[in-house]
Order: structure tokens, then sequence, then C-alpha cells
């Protein structure tokens, strides 16, 4: 009987972790069912009636009389609203907070997930070329950051002395590979 409630507990323990490493930002979630998430679709279409969830890489922040201009170069989401760091961007939006917005917490270079309400479109220029931003209405937004973490390979493999007493101690032969791992957090 303890054994079945010990696994029991266990598996409940496991699921709330991976539902909580996977879950949705409160400041994110929406109860649109028709809440669209891709940007090609949005782009193509530029319906004004459509709430969006959308993110990506700052590119630059503006603050205006009332309100702050964001541009995002857009990356793909996940369905907890992280932006895809390993995949290519698909095109650049702005997104209009109402207020002041910081630019050190925006800085440029920060991921950021936008939940909004599509606009129209603005022309502006990247650089000296000209681009037609679709524009988002910005409800709210969700700031991300990326950890990294190095693992060390060794290409030849350890080998101990023998041990003197408590002391023991390895010896690395030949060169060492690390690969570093980005997560968004």
């Amino acid at each position: 009987m303890k054994s079945k409630i010990l696994k029991f507990s266990t598996l409940a323990l496991l699921l709330l972790g991976i539902c909580a490493c996977s879950a949705l930002p409160e400041n994110l979630v929406s109860t649109n069912p028709n809440l669209q998430t891709s940007y090609s679709a949005w782009n193509s279409t530029l319906d004004v009636t459509q709430e969006l969830r959308l993110g990506g890489v700052i590119a630059s922040v503006k603050n205006l009389k009332n309100k702050t201009r964001i541009e995002v170069v857009n990356l793909p989401i996940d369905s907890s609203g992280k932006p895809d760091i390993n995949q290519e961007p698909q095109g650049r939006f702005v997104g209009y907070v109402e207020g002041f917005a910081d630019p050190i917490k925006f800085a440029e270079g920060r991921l950021i997930t936008l939940l909004g309400n599509s606009d129209s479109q603005e022309a502006a220029t990247v650089g000296d070329y000209s681009y037609d931003f679709p524009v988002m209405k910005v409800k709210n937004y969700h700031l991300w950051r990326i950890e990294e973490r190095v693992v060390i390979h060794n290409n030849f493999g350890p080998s101990n002395y023998s041990c003197r007493g408590l002391y023991c101690r390895e010896i690395i032969r030949g060169t060492q590979q690390g690969v570093v791992i980005q997560e968004v957090k």
C-alpha cells in the first residue's frame, strides 16, 4: 500500500515539475481561441481584429510622448511563449506599449514575447532600406533571458594517478573540447 502511494506521489511530482517548466507565463495567457502565433500568417492577412502572441529579439526601442515603440525581429515561439533562438528570423514587426518603457530594461538584443492586437502597417527604414512593419498594440509582454552552460568533453579520457593516502588527482591527457548550450528562461 505504501509503495503504491509513494509511486503515485513520485509520478505526480514529476508531472507537476514538467508542467511547471513549460507553462506559459500568466501575462501571456489569452482566452481567445483564434489567437495568432504565426508571424507569416499574420503578415499575409494583417487582419486588424486578430489577437496576437509573437516574440523575438528587440532591435530598437523609442520612447514617444505617450507610448513606446518597440521594433522586434520575429522568431517563432513555442507553446510556452519562448522565442526559439535556434530558428532563423522571419521578419520584423513593431509593438506599441502604452506609457514609458525603460530602454535599459528593453535593451537591444533582449528576447521578448508580446501579447496584443493587430493594428495596421507603418513604413520605416532598417538602415537605408524601406520596410513595411506590421504593427501590434501591446496589451502585455514577457522579457526572457538566455542562460548558458558549458559542457566539457575529453577527447582522450581521464586517467588517475594512484591514490596516496586520501589524495587522488586526475590527469587529463590531450585536448579538451566544450559545447556552449543556450537555453531561454
